[in-house]
């Protein structure tokens, strides 16, 4: 598991993709930035807000997220299943019931990012922003910060935001174990029936957990357990005397083995990312009204050419009928298409819709569409595929992706879709989009 100090990279390096989250967006940068001041902490919460563990006990949630990062560039930003790794991480600590929420940062993005989706922002000094900082100087930090701010805290959550899919049940669970005194420090992991090896000097291979000569079955062998990285919850008094995370009586909250992904380094992400389309639940998209590309958004992005040069292309009729409802619901549509094409046209006819087409600045094009109808563009969902889509998705509330998207627009993307263009995936978004 990831440990800034004593073993890979910093597990709260940041990471960002080529575009930031909601708080980035016009509508929301203005209002994250005094929550992201050189202060070293926002005001100070009304009691009620800082979390309790059902024992009296004051919780803290502490997420450190460094804006440099070796092995994935701005990692911390990087996005699973559309959602920065930093605001999963939020966002699990909240689902455990945990409703102060710290990240540790030196970074203004991650800071914005941080501040919009909740957290109180920390602001980490440069000598403790370094590749060699550990993870404990940085919570012990956030602890001074908080008790000079008047909040004493009793029990931390520390959350690895590199671990994208932190088991909020988990947590809440180890949260009540430390605040019950039942455990003084409490790590996530999962059970192994593995066995393992290690090289001697020589390059031979040594057993470590087993005996090499003896194979018993998986049911006659007592498991262990694998540290996942996740999270580990403490007493914070022990944990400022022993200045580390394990103290005490320590005991293992269980999690599922396909949460112990961690992401050190790009295939890491990629496959947290494919795990996401698996195991998230899609969260509804809550927008006024939705503008989409045409080419492989309605498409799939190929096209018939006959003799004459005209051009045909496959449409999906399930995205005909999510159109349709879409229309019924009263929420606006819009196709915003680069390509002069009469096919264009036509199917917009067809679904009777407007349309804007032959437009190379996309992003013009929407502003002056969105005053028109007068749409906030933080109140609207983009839907595109290709590059030439990204001065448009970077302006909206809630920019979105096709499965088969070109990386840099799933990586600017806020949601990425389960379907591909031309098979469903404007359905899948009017879903989501009337879901709200």
């Amino acid at each position: 598991m990831t440990d800034e100090k004593t073993t890979r990279i910093g597990a709260e390096e940041a990471a960002v993709g080529p575009a930031t989250t909601e708080a980035t967006t016009e509508a929301t940068t203005d209002a994250t930035t005094e929550a992201t001041t050189d202060a070293t902490t926002s005001a100070a919460p009304a009691p009620a807000e800082t979390a309790a563990s059902g024992h009296g006990e004051r919780v803290a949630a502490i997420i450190p997220a460094r804006g440099g990062s070796k092995g994935v560039p701005r990692k911390n930003l990087r996005r699973v299943g559309g959602i920065p790794l930093v605001v999963r991480a939020i966002r699990a600590a909240r689902a455990a019931g945990i409703r102060l929420i710290v990240v540790s940062t030196d970074d203004d993005e991650i800071a914005t990012v941080s501040a919009a989706a909740g957290a109180r922002v920390v602001r980490r000094p440069a000598e403790l922003s370094g590749d060699t900082a550990s993870s404990e100087s940085a919570i012990l930090h956030a602890l001074d910060v908080l008790d000079a701010a008047g909040e004493g805290i009793d029990v931390v959550a520390f959350l690895q935001a590199t671990s994208p899919f932190l088991p909020a049940d988990a947590l809440a669970a180890a949260v009540a174990r430390v605040g019950g005194d039942e455990a003084d420090s409490v790590f996530a992991a999962h059970e192994t029936y593995g066995f393992l090896w290690e090289r001697a000097a020589d390059g031979s291979a040594i057993a470590v957990n087993h005996d090499a000569a003896h194979r018993p079955r998986r049911q006659d062998r007592t498991p262990h357990h694998l540290e996942t990285g996740a999270f580990y919850v403490f007493r914070a008094d022990a944990f400022r005397r022993s200045r580390h995370r394990f103290f005490g009586r320590i005991t293992i909250a269980e999690v599922p083995e396909w949460t112990a992904i961690e992401i050190d380094d790009e295939h890491q992400l990629r496959v947290a990312q494919a795990l996401a389309a698996v195991h998230d639940v899609p969260e509804p998209i809550d927008v006024r009204a939705v503008v989409t590309d045409f080419d492989g958004v309605h498409t799939d992005d190929t096209a018939i050419i006959d003799a004459e040069g005209g051009e045909r292309v496959r449409v999906s009729r399930e995205d005909g009928m999510g159109v349709a409802i879409l229309r019924r619901a009263g929420v606006p549509l819009l196709i915003l298409s680069t390509e002069v094409n009469p096919v264009v046209r036509a199917r917009a006819e067809k679904l009777r819709v407007p349309v804007l087409h032959g437009i190379d600045d996309k992003e013009q094009a929407l502003r002056e569409w969105a005053a028109g109808e007068g749409i906030p563009l933080a109140d609207i969902a983009y839907l595109g595929n290709d590059v030439n889509d990204l001065p448009a998705m970077r302006i909206v509330g809630w920019p979105v992706a096709v499965a088969n998207a070109h990386p840099d627009v799933r990586a600017a993307a806020r949601v990425v879709l389960s379907r591909t263009g031309g098979n469903g995936a404007v359905r899948e978004l009017v879903e989501r989009v009337l879901s709200r």
